[in-house]
């Protein structure tokens, strides 16, 4: 597959829910999609022959499954010009149960949320700068989480995992630029098979929210796109929350 003309993006955790979205959105829009995810190989290669798009599995949770993701996706394609750290992880724990947070959910919770999406960055960064010199800055988006920005969230530790994951994507924003745009969505509710039995959720979405309902992964995918589409916004984590936040 190496030598095409066509954009490289680079979906992590995209054989289902907004992952998924995001990877038939950037094939739509005329990009190569390398597909990854941990385990659902299956699911992952029925997507990639959807799309006309690649599928590797890697374990980001190590040390060093991301920079191995980033390795074959170059072997394969021969450049990257998008990322889109979308794999990510959650612990419900009461808030109020500090002994419930255990350390090892802490550090399972920032190696994947927040140590992996760095490790792909830093693996990425010359292919990235290399796809700059083509004529366009290159792009990273990270899917961060609602609960990154307000007190809230399924656990302390993945609130804060969200919320070092936001504030990491405007440092690299200021340290990458101008050749590379790091941009986050922070999405509230979002319709998938997991937060169908959310009811608590899904009630304050539909009665609490202006927009009067969650989000549909096609609207998270949206907005990753418009993010990537652009060549001049960078730093920036945007609600995506149906103006949860105004209430």
């Amino acid at each position: 597959m190496g030598g095409s003309d066509r954009p490289v993006a680079l979906v992590t955790g995209s054989t289902s829910g907004i992952g998924a979205a995001v990877a038939r959105r950037l094939a739509a829009e005329g990009h190569m999609v390398a597909l990854h995810s941990r385990a659902s190989a299956a699911a992952g290669e029925a997507l990639a022959a959807e799309l006309g798009a690649s599928y590797t599995a890697a374990d980001l949770a190590t040390d060093d499954g991301p920079a191995a993701l980033v390795r074959a996706v170059l072997a394969r394609h021969g450049r990257l010009d998008v990322l889109v750290n979308s794999a990510g992880i959650t612990a419900t724990v009461p808030h109020a149960d500090l002994k419930g947070a255990t350390a090892e959910i802490w550090r399972r919770l920032h190696q994947v949320n927040v140590i992996a999406p760095w490790l792909l960055v830093a693996e990425a960064e010359g292919a990235l700068r290399e796809a700059a010199a083509r004529g366009r800055p290159a792009a990273v988006v990270n899917i961060g989480s609602h609960a990154g920005t307000r007190p809230k969230g399924a656990s302390i530790p993945y609130a804060a995992s969200k919320a070092a994951l936001h504030h990491m994507t405007r440092l690299l924003a200021k340290s990458l630029a101008p050749a590379i745009r790091v941009n986050a969505v922070a999405p509230g509710l979002v319709d998938t098979p997991m937060t169908a039995s959310w009811v608590e959720a899904q009630r304050l979405w539909a009665e609490g929210s202006p927009m009067r309902r969650a989000a549909r992964p096609e609207d998270v995918a949206d907005l990753v796109f418009s993010l990537v589409r652009s060549d001049y916004v960078t730093g920036e984590v945007v609600m995506l929350d149906g103006g949860l936040n105004l209430m």
